[in-house]
C-alpha cells in the first residue's frame, strides 16, 4: 500500500473491462484510496463480436463496486480516445466531479488486421491501430494535463514489450508502443518543470482476454492449439509462465506514488525476463 495515494485522483482509459488492466489498476489505486475515474469507449457488444469490448453497464458497475468496497469515490465516463470532442467532453464531465486530477493512466489500446505482415496489412486497420494506441496518449494527455497543473503528478502510459522486441505480423502495435515509449520520454523532460512526472509501462503477456485472444489468432496461423501456443510463448519467459493484470497494476501504482518521486522518463519492463536489454 502506498498512503501517499489517498485522497488523489486518478483517471484511467481502458478501464471498462473487468478482464483488463486498465481494470487492475483501478482496482489497486482505490485500494490505495485514490478516487478513481473509469474512462472508456461504453459502446454495446456486436454479438458476433470475436473481443467483447467495454459497456455503459460494466463501466457503471465498476464505478459502484469500488466505490463500495473502498469507499471512495468513482466516476464512469464515455470517451472515444480517437476523437477530440469526445476526449473534451470527458475532461468536462471530469471537471463537474473534481478539481485536480493527481494520476493520469493512458492505458487505452486495440489491435486490428491482425495477424498480417507488413506487405498485406490494410492501411485502414494499420492506421486505426497506430491511431489508437499512440495518438490516443498524444490527445489525452493534452486534455487533462491541465487539470494536473500546481501540484505533484504523474502520468503512466501503457507501452509494450512490442514496442522494444518487434514481433511478427503485428507492425502497427509495435510501431504504435514504440512510439508512446518516445512520447514517454519527451513528456518527461518537457513536464518535468512542472513536477509531472512521465513513465511507461511495457508489460509483455498478460492474461487479459485480448491476449487470449492473441493466442487465439496465433494458434490458428500456427496450426496449433491456444494451449500448445501458449506453452510455446512460455519458454520464452524466464520465470516460465504468463503475467496477471495485478502484476502491472502493482508498477503502475508504484510509479504513481512517492516511492518512485526520482523516476522518470521511463519505460519498465513487466514481462517475466524477456526482455533484458541494456
Amino acid at each position: 500500500m502506498f498512503d501517499d495515494l489517498k485522497g488523489k485522483t486518478a483517471v484511467i482509459t481502458g478501464a471498462g473491462k473487468k478482464t483488463g488492466i486498465g481494470y487492475a489498476m483501478a482496482e489497486k489505486f482505490a485500494a490505495c484510496g485514490c478516487q478513481v475515474i473509469i474512462a472508456d469507449l461504453g459502446k454495446a457488444v456486436a454479438p458476433d463480436a470475436a473481443l467483447k469490448t467495454a459497456t455503459n453497464e460494466e463501466m457503471n458497475e465498476i464505478a459502484s463496486l469500488l466505490e463500495a468496497k473502498y469507499k471512495i469515490k468513482s466516476l464512469s465516463v464515455d470517451v472515444d480516445v480517437t476523437d477530440n470532442e469526445s476526449i473534451n467532453e470527458m475532461t468536462k464531465k471530469i471537471k463537474n466531479h473534481f478539481a485536480h486530477i493527481d494520476i493520469l493512466c493512458n492505458n487505452a489500446g486495440a489491435s486490428f488486421g491482425v495477424p498480417n505482415t507488413v506487405l498485406n496489412y490494410p492501411e485502414t486497420e494499420w492506421i486505426k491501430t497506430v491511431d489508437v494506441n499512440l495518438f490516443s496518449v498524444f490527445r489525452v494527455s493534452r486534455a487533462v494535463i491541465p487539470m494536473m497543473l500546481g501540484k505533484p503528478a504523474a502520468i503512466i502510459n501503457t507501452a509494450s514489450r512490442a514496442g522494444k522486441v518487434p514481433p511478427i505480423f503485428n507492425s502497427a502495435y509495435a510501431v504504435a508502443k514504440s512510439g508512446v515509449i518516445m512520447l514517454t520520454k519527451v513528456m518527461a523532460k518537457e513536464l518535468g518543470g512542472a513536477g509531472i512526472r512521465v513513465n511507461a509501462i511495457c508489460p509483455g503477456q498478460i492474461a487479459t482476454d485480448l491476449e487470449k485472444w492473441r493466442f487465439g489468432l496465433e494458434a490458428s496461423f500456427f496450426n496449433c492449439t491456444i494451449e500448445e501456443r501458449e506453452k510455446e510463448m512460455c519458454t520464452t519467459i524466464p520465470l516460465g509462465y504468463i503475467g496477471l493484470p495485478r502484476d502491472a497494476a502493482d508498477l503502475a501504482v508504484f510509479l504513481a506514488s512517492d516511492a518512485s518521486r526520482y523516476i522518470t522518463g521511463q519505460a519498465i519492463n513487466i514481462d517475466g525476463g524477456q526482455c533484458m536489454e541494456l
